[in-house]
């Protein structure tokens, strides 16, 4: 016959109850807290933020992180505290190496805030600064940068938190190393163009108000910049890439 009051005495049984109960908690506190925070209006006060475009653009947002942080802590709880029922390490060296450990997690998760704000700020600065230069290639150096911050965030926080990332470190070369050669060939028309527009802009063989004509555009120059050259026409104006004025060659039109 089966002793129930002996079995239920068990660590091991007391633990894994606590372990469930803290996972079945631990669900409905984070469903709870998403319904809350979507209610209160949370979602629309955040929109537009960097941390929320960001988010979005992994495909969650901030509200539904917030719901799963507060659900991933009541599980950490019940799982130290199924730990410590269980008798599974020293108890004295466990709770000193969670106090420990706790400072660190919250560096870690602090870094990838930072990082993932100053990932969006970069974002925005580049896309603001290239927003005038008419390439394909362009559009894709936004996101490269964004990407390329929030893992350096990511290496940071890891090593935070006692993480080996020398292989992270390894595949971080070898994705610049990469990028460099790809970059190369895929931006090298835009590269082209930077060069012929640090020429153009020392040279100036032209200037803004003269009349000129660049290929097929005919106009009056507008703005010279590092990658472009900007021409009006009556209604019409014309962005002109600098590789296109090299290649083309350019008329000044004297009236």
């Amino acid at each position: 016959m089966v002793d129930w009051q002996t079995l239920i005495d068990e660590p091991a049984v007391i633990a894994t109850a606590v372990l469930i109960l803290g996972v079945v908690v631990g669900y409905l506190v984070g469903r709870l807290n998403e319904e809350l925070l979507t209610a209160s209006g949370v979602p629309e006060a955040v929109e537009g933020t960097p941390f929320e475009r960001t988010a979005q653009s992994l495909g969650t947002s901030t509200v539904e992180i917030v719901a799963r942080l507060s659900a991933w802590f009541i599980y950490g709880i019940a799982v130290l505290t199924a730990i410590h029922i269980a008798q599974l390490l020293d108890t004295d060296a466990f709770w000193l190496r969670v106090t420990e450990f706790i400072p660190q997690v919250f560096v870690a998760v602090l870094v990838v805030i930072v990082g993932f704000v100053v990932a969006d700020k970069m974002e925005l600065a580049v896309s603001e600064y290239l927003r005038g230069v008419k390439l394909p290639e362009v559009s894709l150096l936004p996101k490269l940068v964004k990407y390329s911050v929030l893992y350096v965030a990511l290496i940071i926080a890891l090593g935070q938190i006692g993480v080996h990332v020398l292989a992270l470190m390894i595949l971080l070369t070898v994705y610049a190393a990469g990028l460099v050669l790809v970059g190369a060939y895929a931006f090298q028309d835009f590269l082209v163009s930077s060069a012929a527009g640090i020429y153009l802009l020392l040279n100036q063989p032209y200037g803004i108000g003269d009349r000129v004509r660049i290929g097929e555009q005919v106009g009056i120059v507008q703005e010279v910049d590092l990658f472009v050259t900007k021409i009006e026409d009556d209604s019409e104006e014309y962005i002109v890439p600098n590789r296109k004025v090299f290649e083309d060659g350019i008329v000044r039109i004297r009236e």
